[in-house]
């Protein structure tokens, strides 16, 4: 019989009249890894910080052993040895494991002077916890995003951690670093801990999970052993209904060649890369992080020039050397990064569709026309479904599916006839992946040509007409037609990307 080590009983939360949590019981045990799975706005969310003491529950209690509260303060949440590891990981590129390890338990102890040798020691203890080598002196800036992970984990380790959240862990890991991960957290729950890890991948979550808690609209929808579910009932109960992923494929007669790349090199980065984009075509790019994969793409984006090579745009030489010159061209880019890279997260749904053509949208006085602007932001939220309360919603309070809506639609403002598209659904649930992939294909159907990255083999092979695999800064591989059809196509790419790591 596994111990309880936290249990919240009817707990709600509403924001401005949304109520985000209703009625929720949930009980975390240790020696336990729990799956907390659901659509973004489902209340995953609101449910960890409710834990972690972020925010106080309109009712209900979160009970600790013999402890019952109403709400957590962050400090008692800490107290109770609860701990969360975000996406972003918050850690301090500048400083090094060692100290990003231990500063946490410093400034809890509210200690006043460091004791460097008590830093190393603590941090050499939490890594020997989990049976990994680090460097205690490298900075964590220069570390793989792997290695991050780890560090963040023994900084939730060194507070003596009892639970610990995992929020989207393997988002920007490699495939050997993500198995390393998995062994980490069972590992942990070998040891007594409660790990709630918090996927969008469901494979991951079948892997890892013991228990599946599943919520819809705020909701728990149930609990469940990982034996009693597979992947489409996990959906089924994520959404209400059932979501297929349709293949793509290529039906136009025009062949007009888009982009041609020749030999393109970036020395360090990628070397001798040449392909084509026909109208019509969803041409994927595969491979590892590093591959070079994402500095190809920001090369065709005017933010990477290449150091030789040349590149064709609709039959003609061309020097892309800016973003400028990519959009004038007719070349738009959605880039991995939403939050940093792809939106003005204190501006409304409007303000942020409208930013790549606000001089399209302003006459000789340079004065926007505000009329045109939200035709152009409704007309986007009807195609790309966006579901907002109002175009002057600010777009920071909007679910990550419908802020990646958002950024597609103000690149759709331009349109252009070559779309890039860096990890379009990475950290978006799977009912607005399935509406994202039924968008892009629309959009190649109508004689556009993308550019389609993904970590996610199976939706490269589901959603792209053409597959260019890389592999150490070179392609290996270019797949289309029968091979792209062949069952075990999914395995041949793995094998292909991994080749000579």
């Amino acid at each position: 019989m596994k111990k309880a080590l936290v249990t919240l009983k009817d707990v709600s939360k509403a924001f401005i009249g949304v109520q985000a949590l209703s009625k929720i019981n949930l009980t975390i045990n240790g020696g336990e890894i729990l799956c907390l799975v659901g659509e973004n706005g489902s209340g995953k969310s609101t449910l960890v910080k409710i834990i972690t003491g972020v925010h106080r529950p309109d009712e209900g209690e979160i009970i600790f052993g013999e402890k019952s509260y109403p709400f957590l303060t962050p400090r008692t949440a800490i107290a109770e040895g609860v701990e969360v590891i975000y996406q972003d990981l918050s850690l301090f590129p500048h400083m090094t494991v060692a100290e990003n390890i231990a500063i946490s338990r410093n400034m809890y102890n509210k200690k006043k002077f460091v004791d460097w040798r008590e830093v190393r020691q603590v941090a050499q203890e939490q890594l020997d916890k989990i049976g990994v080598e680090l460097d205690l002196e490298a900075r964590v800036g220069e570390l793989s995003i792997g290695n991050q992970q780890i560090t963040a984990i023994c900084r939730a380790l060194a507070l003596d951690a009892k639970i610990l959240f995992m929020d989207e862990p393997t988002t920007a890991l490699t495939k050997k670093e993500v198995a390393r991960l998995l062994e980490i957290v069972q590992g942990l729950r070998e040891k007594g801990m409660a790990v709630v890890f918090i996927s969008h991948k469901l494979d991951e979550v079948m892997e890892v999970a013991d228990r599946i808690t599943i919520l819809r609209d705020g909701k728990k929808v149930g609990d469940f052993k990982s034996t009693e579910l597979d992947e489409d009932a996990i959906v089924r109960h994520m959404t209400g209904r059932d979501v297929t992923y349709s293949k793509y494929r290529r039906e136009s007669a025009d062949d007009t060649v888009l982009l041609e790349v020749r030999n393109l090199t970036k020395k360090g980065q990628y070397e001798g890369i040449s392909f084509q984009v026909r109208k019509g075509d969803i041409l994927g790019l595969a491979g590892l992080l590093g591959a070079g994969r994402r500095e190809l793409a920001l090369s065709l984006f005017g933010l990477n020039p290449p150091d030789s090579g040349e590149i064709y745009f609709e039959g003609k030489p061309v020097t892309i050397d800016s973003p400028a010159a990519a959009k004038a061209l007719g070349i738009g880019f959605l880039p991995e990064d939403r939050y940093t890279q792809g939106l003005f997260l204190n501006k409304d749904v409007t303000q942020n569709i409208s930013s790549t053509v606000l001089d399209e949208l302003s006459g000789f006085a340079k004065v926007v026309d505000q009329k045109a602007e939200e035709r152009l932001a409704d007309e986007s939220i009807e195609t790309l479904k966006i579901r907002t309360s109002s175009r002057r919603t600010v777009i920071k309070t909007l679910s990550g599916g419908n802020q990646q809506k958002a950024v597609i639609g103000k690149w759709m403002a331009i349109q252009p006839k070559l779309l890039i598209l860096n990890s379009p659904t990475v950290g978006i649930d799977v009912g607005a992946k399935s509406e994202i992939y039924e968008r892009i294909q629309d959009y190649a159907r109508g004689g556009m040509g993308l550019i389609y990255i993904s970590d996610e083999i199976n939706q490269i092979v589901n959603n792209c007409n053409r597959v260019l695999v890389m592999a150490n800064g070179r392609g290996v591989a270019m797949l289309e037609g029968e091979e792209l059809a062949s069952p075990d196509v999914e395995r041949q790419i793995e094998e292909l990307i991994s080749k000579d790591i």
